[in-house]
């Protein structure tokens, strides 16, 4: 049975991912059939870890989860989880189950305390992102020219922070859209020989580009940098990574790898190109040159999910503020995302959003309110926000949880059933999810720990532990 089990979570959730649906809010979400009969296809198998999600085969239609499937008791469940949650030493864990279909809290301990929420706070960037943005929606980085000023070409960022140096490719999601693309677009659409100027444009973005309440090591360790409207591969200095040191001006380097690039485009029709770049506003009446679009909204969202890639959640947040009205600040994403939590049925009180990456010392978020969130999520009507359920790393699979519950340790239940946000910080370790019981009933389960002192491994463990049993026991 638990294999045929693992295996339906996994169907689940992945389609999930693949598919937005409205979901009404009394009945526990699923996947509609097809108009059309799907082909008979073999089951799909769990891939290794190092498969990326985009590679897992996806079926076409998944039965929706029965409400009548049966929830577990809170006081079997409690006493399991209670055990499970005990830490070494220092720090405690507050954490709370609801569950999806009726909102009945399963199991609470100290699910009410606000605390630094670490990066599971990206889960209410993302569902800002795709309440004040459609789920197909693309961001623009563009060039622009003007009568008024002669010569002068203007790069405008649009709020992709994932372009690439070369060539647009279209199977990415990071570099779908290429500067070396755009630049060989504008170096066509140009008139002709002439001395040309390229300006940078990134106004879209206002205030201060880092967050007063990040710490300096941060900054410095390169977990986030100054945020820009254009960036390649979200500021990290070598493109092909997702880690080490981050550009402290990614949209000037952006810039700089466009001029260049527009150098060598531009060569054999006798335009020259000034290489020095500067930033100038775009006067009202630039129009575009050329074009390239990011990977749609969705996408991004995914991957920062992922990866918990904290530049990307800055940069989604201020696209997020834009969206709603609100300044593109970090002022104006931190209010977009409260605003967001709010309307996807997240209980105000105390909530307090600092950043959207989860490093600034001002969040303070609790279980209760985490889990709020994700059953907001799981019976969302918004196609988009009803997506993030299926964006999550994916039990011992994708992402940040691809090294954990694996199928040969103490957490194997949950192996390809749970779909969670991590977070970590010096003293805090949280996971936040989603799972299908072995009845078939979709839980959402939020559970932080704080205070720890050298025991974030143990935590972290502890955290696993729990959600494995919510995978494994009817708790009956």
């Amino acid at each position: 049975m638990r294999p045929l089990r693992l295996l339906t979570g996994l169907l689940l959730v992945l389609v999930m991912a693949a598919v937005a649906v409205p979901v009404a809010t009394h009945v526990t979400p699923g996947v509609l059939a097809a108009l059309d009969p799907p082909p008979v296809v073999a089951p799909p198998v769990t891939p290794p870890a190092q498969i990326p999600p985009t590679a897992v085969a996806v079926p076409d239609v998944v039965a929706p989860l029965s409400p009548a499937a049966p929830a577990p008791d809170p006081a079997v469940l409690g006493a399991e989880l209670d055990a499970a949650l005990q830490l070494p030493g220092t720090g405690t864990f507050a954490g709370t189950v609801v569950d999806s279909a009726d909102g009945s809290v399963l199991y609470a301990r100290d699910a009410a305390r606000l605390q630094a929420p670490a990066s599971t706070i990206k889960l209410l960037t993302a569902v800002a992102a795709l309440t004040f943005g459609q789920p197909r929606q693309v961001l623009t980085t563009s060039v622009l020219s003007s009568e008024s000023t002669p010569g002068a070409l203007y790069l405008h960022g649009g709020g992709d922070v994932l372009l690439g140096s070369g060539p647009s490719d279209p199977d990415a999601v990071v570099g779908r859209a290429g500067l070396g693309t755009l630049a060989a677009e504008a170096a066509a659409a140009l008139p002709g020989p002439g001395t040309y100027t390229v300006y940078l444009d990134d106004t879209l973005f206002v205030g201060a580009s880092l967050n007063p309440t990040w710490a300096e090591g941060d900054v410095a360790a390169g977990e986030v940098a100054p945020v820009h409207s254009l960036a390649v591969n979200s500021a990290w200095l070598e493109e092909g990574r997702s880690g080490g040191p981050r550009s402290q001006d990614a949209a000037l380097d952006a810039a700089r790898l466009f001029t260049a690039a527009l150098v060598a485009a531009a060569a054999d029709r006798g335009i020259t190109v000034v290489p020095d770049v500067e930033r100038r506003a775009a006067p009202g009446d630039a129009e575009p040159l050329a074009a390239v679009d990011s990977a749609p909204l969705q996408d991004q969202v995914r991957r920062m999910l992922e990866i918990s890639d904290n530049y990307l959640a800055e940069a989604l947040a201020r696209v997020a503020a834009h969206g709603s009205g609100r300044p593109a600040s970090s002022g104006g994403a931190t209010e977009a995302i409260t605003a967001a939590a709010v309307t996807a049925g997240v209980p105000g009180d105390g909530l307090l959003v600092g950043d959207a990456a989860g490093l600034s010392t001002r969040n303070a978020v609790s279980p209760a309110q985490l889990a709020a969130l994700m059953r907001g999520i799981t019976t969302s009507e918004l196609p988009g926000v009803a997506g993030i359920a299926g964006s999550l790393p994916i039990a011992g699979v994708t992402g940040t949880l691809s090294g954990r519950f694996t199928a040969d340790g103490p957490t194997a239940a949950g192996a390809g059933t749970i779909r969670a946000k991590t977070g970590t910080l010096n003293a805090v370790t949280g996971l936040t999810g989603h799972v299908v019981t072995a009845d078939g009933r979709l839980l959402v389960f939020s559970f932080l720990a704080a205070g720890l002192d050298g025991a974030t491994v143990e935590a972290r463990a502890a955290a696993d532990r729990a959600a494995a049993i919510l995978a494994g026991c009817g708790c009956r």
